[in-house]
């Protein structure tokens, strides 16, 4: 593998890397803050806290497999 290959195949990775730590943070804490704006605006105990780490879960999960399958050179919406 030429020097130049093994940069860019080192670049790719660590956008790869950027790329899923960025969607399992960014889904799961917009998620979370909705959830707690959402249970403090109907004064409920967590319920929206709950229902919003899941669904920030969920995105992450789904955004990652996205992502993962591009990198991998898969269509990205099969």
């Amino acid at each position: 593998m030429s020097q130049p290959s093994r940069v860019r195949s080192v670049v790719k990775a660590l956008a790869l890397m950027t790329t899923i730590s960025s969607y399992f943070i960014g889904s799961i804490v917009i998620g979370v803050f909705a959830g707690i704006w959402l249970d403090n605006y109907f004064n409920t105990s967590g319920v929206f806290l709950i229902i919003g780490f899941f669904l920030g879960l969920g995105t992450a999960v789904m955004g990652i497999y996205y992502a993962v399958r591009k990198f991998l050179g898969g269509n990205q919406y099969e």
